[in-house]
């Protein structure tokens, strides 16, 4: 008599938080956040709502999970910022790629719906900060902490706050809509922020 295997739970769970991760940020970009509810992410995923409740709290929850799973996927591929030896052509490249995910209406509406939920809720938005922005910033410090080292940028240089002249301007034009976020303003970005913490 053949054998009858028990079914991997372990793997089923994982096919389904990976589907409801893929629901999640594919009905904020369609139906935009404020309509789309966790009923509509469990129809979606295939999954039901009693699943979604009880592994997270919210659908900003799921989102922040969603854009998490997405993020240690990319570091996986590719964990640090390139280091060519020349840092303005690594930042360029960075900041290009940046602009491009931040224009990209698939990552840009859910992205921008959970930064706005966060500025709401507090405990959101600690965690937002903590677990999806901050790994990214590092990524930063390291590449000007090794850039200062071999005397690319003034030793005196916080490499922390370096990486706020270059991300944040982006960031703000971004979020309130100031003006196009294109591959040209992040360059200047990039050469504006290098004059200033040039060695001297």
């Amino acid at each position: 008599m053949a054998e009858t295997r028990t079914p991997d739970s372990t793997r089923r769970s994982e096919r389904s938080r990976r589907a409801i991760y893929d629901a999640a940020l594919s009905l904020v970009g369609e139906a935009g956040y404020g309509r789309t509810t966790i009923e509509g992410i469990a129809a979606r995923a295939g999954v039901g709502k009693q699943t979604i409740y009880r592994w997270w709290p919210s659908k900003a929850e799921v989102l922040l999970e969603a854009f998490l799973e997405r993020g240690g996927q990319a570091a996986e591929s590719d964990p640090a910022l390139p280091d060519t030896g020349d840092l303005e052509a690594d930042l360029k490249q960075v900041l290009r790629a940046t602009v491009d995910e931040l224009t990209d209406p698939g990552f840009e509406i859910p992205y921008r719906a959970l930064a706005a939920e966060g500025v709401i809720n507090a405990d959101l938005g600690a965690q937002f900060v903590r677990k999806l922005l901050e790994p990214g910033l590092q990524l930063y410090v390291d590449r000007l902490r090794a850039a200062r080292d071999a005397g690319a940028i003034d030793p005196d240089v916080d490499p922390r706050v370096a990486v706020e002249l270059l991300v944040g301007p982006l960031a703000h034009r971004w979020l309130l809509r100031t003006l196009p976020l294109t591959h040209a303003y992040a360059d200047s970005l990039v050469e504006y922020a290098l004059r200033g913490i040039a060695p001297r």
